[in-house]
């Protein structure tokens, strides 16, 4: 009895372990399933960022197309780890300012000091002369974002103020995408240097040539975006028109309402424009008015010529008609 009863427990321990061992079995698979499905999605959302070129699934890159995904998944890892935390807000700053002042080149150099003084620099200046009398200067000048309100109040105060504007625009999320894109892009080039240099078979290393020249590609668009991003936000634009007193509108009149000496300067003009046209009409007829005219004397010489030759004719003919006596 003794005997049977412990056969009949060590048949009963020997069925627990196998149903243990069956239910780690299973949850071990069901675990597995769940880690590949969430790889799988991974690479299919990393595919869709940034797919490989068509022609990796023919049967000589076979190991291109594997490596794709896992590259791209790779780079998008990498590319979460490398993400730079913003060390602040990246704001574009802009200004338009426009001044009346007494003199416009002391008024230009003046801001050119202040500029040059903050560490900015002139981007570009025209400078137009009207009526000979008055000028007008156009500047568009560039000035570190922590001085813009100082030198903003300063080109203010240089004159008589007609217009201010000023705009900012914050382009924070902008600067983290580009720099984090850009971490993603440049561990990806590296990824597909890497399987270059694995790879064996022609075909494989000239697709993977042609994903290299197309990710190095993007990857310089990204690099030129971030200079331009951190040239714009580093730098604050600052566009100053300054004007003289009483000068000419777009149009060269003055605001002020015409009198009788603007008349008669005016008609003056008028009439000065009108010989000018004259002369110059008569000089472009010139030309065919003289061939017209030397073509008038030869046909007068030519016709009396004719005529000369017709007159002593005549007696002669009426002489021999007349009858002797």
């Amino acid at each position: 009895m003794r005997r049977q009863s412990k056969s009949g427990r060590s048949v009963v321990r020997a069925r627990a372990a196998l149903v243990a061992g069956t239910l780690g079995l299973l949850l071990a698979v069901g675990g597995c399933g769940a880690s590949g499905d969430s790889a799988g999605s991974g690479a299919k959302a990393a595919d869709g960022k940034a797919a490989p070129r068509e022609g990796f699934a023919d049967g000589d890159g076979g190991a291109a197309a594997s490596a794709a995904p896992e590259e791209q998944t790779d780079g998008k890892a990498a590319g979460k780890k490398a993400a730079p935390k913003p060390g602040g807000t990246h704001v574009i700053r802009t200004a338009t300012l426009s001044v009346e002042v007494k003199s416009v080149p002391k008024a230009a150099a003046a801001a050119r000091g202040v500029v040059e003084g903050t560490g900015g620099l002139v981007a570009s200046e025209n400078t137009e002369r009207l009526d000979d009398t008055y000028e007008t200067s156009h500047l568009v000048l560039r000035v570190p974002q922590e001085r813009f309100q100082e030198v903003l109040r300063e080109l203010a105060g240089s004159g008589k103020l007609l217009s201010r504007t000023s705009n900012a625009k914050d382009v924070t999320d902008q600067v983290v995408d580009v720099d984090s894109r850009i971490s993603t892009q440049r561990a990806s080039v590296a990824r597909v240097r890497e399987l270059m240099d694995q790879a064996e078979k022609i075909s494989d290393v000239v697709a993977l040539e042609g994903e290299l020249s197309s990710r190095q590609a993007d990857l310089e668009s990204l690099l030129a975006q971030q200079a331009s991003l951190k040239d714009r936000t580093s730098l604050a634009t600052i566009t100053l028109d300054l004007t003289p007193p009483d000068a000419p509108g777009d149009d060269g009149s003055k605001d002020e309402d015409p009198g009788f000496m603007d008349a008669l300067g005016g008609g003056w003009d008028a009439f000065v424009t009108m010989l000018r046209w004259i002369a110059v009409a008569f000089g472009a007829a010139f030309p065919f008015l003289l061939t017209a005219a030397l073509a008038a004397v030869v046909w007068r010489v030519v016709r009396a010529r004719r005529a000369s030759r017709e007159v002593p004719a005549a007696p002669r003919k009426e002489a021999q008609d007349t009858p002797a006596p």
